[in-house]
């Protein structure tokens, strides 16, 4: 029976222990039982090891696994390795899930078994508690930007299908695996409540370390590019009419920031 299928939360830890407790307890508080939650200490030089075995003692389905550290994507793909979950849901040390976000994502695969992907809509927490919106998907719209959160739920199949995370790259690592999961014929389901809980921080994040060095960014794009051109090729096929589309797009923008009612409006708002 499906809804008594395992899932398998992974949580990658490396100097969050302050949060873990936090996002441990949301895992705990599920509505839908049948779950173990692998907390990875990516050779955290904090007190994670403390405050994850002190969970393992509370429950039996929170297991621990200590290694060297390797980054965030190596640290999911050694959690998801010794999972024995058939679906995967990675949930950062920092952030949260809704009390029945499992066993929504449960019941999603259960009506429709051809789902590649579950996920749900995101509201922030901490310095900010706004919905953070993402693009609907399509599979062109997803290859140009990320359309999930990396929170979203997959069979460990489709993860060993694709031999995991790529453990090279330093962000963007759960846009590029939606990439090579996923294709034009994917199912996809968006469960329309708010289920995860992503905490905005004040400084350090990633939007931040793009302002301070935009050839980070955009090196990132780059890579994903090179790593899946013969994948951009088959979508896009004539880059010239893909790149003067993006110029109507910038001109139609600058208009509409020059529009007196657009001022007026940023000034008010600047005032709220």
């Amino acid at each position: 029976m499906l809804e008594k299928t395992l899932i398998s939360v992974i949580v990658p830890c490396y100097n969050q222990a302050h949060f873990l407790s936090e996002t441990l307890q949301s895992v705990l508080d599920q509505t839908f039982e049948n779950w173990e939650c692998i907390i990875v200490n990516d050779g955290s030089p904090d007190n994670t090891e403390e405050i994850a075995q002190e969970w393992c003692g509370k429950d039996h389905r929170f297991k621990y696994l200590k290694k060297e550290n390797g980054g965030l994507s190596s640290a999911r793909n050694a959690g998801i390795t010794i999972s024995k979950g058939k679906y995967i849901l990675p949930l950062d040390s920092d952030d949260k899930i809704h009390f029945t976000f499992l066993e929504k994502i449960s019941q999603a695969f259960i009506k429709n078994t051809d789902l590649k992907l579950v996920t749900s809509k995101i509201k922030f927490f901490g310095v900010a508690n706004n919905e953070m919106k993402l693009p609907d998907y399509r599979y062109q719209k997803l290859l140009v930007r990320n359309c999930f959160v990396c929170c979203s739920c997959f069979e460990k199949k489709e993860w060993e299908r694709v031999n995991g995370y790529d453990e090279s790259m330093k962000s963007f690592e759960d846009w590029e695996f939606w990439i090579r999961i996923l294709n034009e014929n994917s199912q996809v389901y968006k469960i329309p409540e708010f289920m995860f809980f992503y905490r905005k921080h004040e400084l350090g994040s990633m939007s931040n370390k793009f302002v301070r060095d935009p050839d980070f960014y955009f090196g990132l794009y780059d890579y994903v590019y090179e790593k899946h051109k013969a994948i951009y090729k088959k979508h896009f096929p004539n880059p010239i009419m893909a790149y003067n589309e993006n110029l109507i797009l910038k001109e139609f923008n600058e208009k509409v920031k020059k529009n007196i009612l657009f001022k007026l409006l940023v000034k008010i708002k600047s005032r709220l």
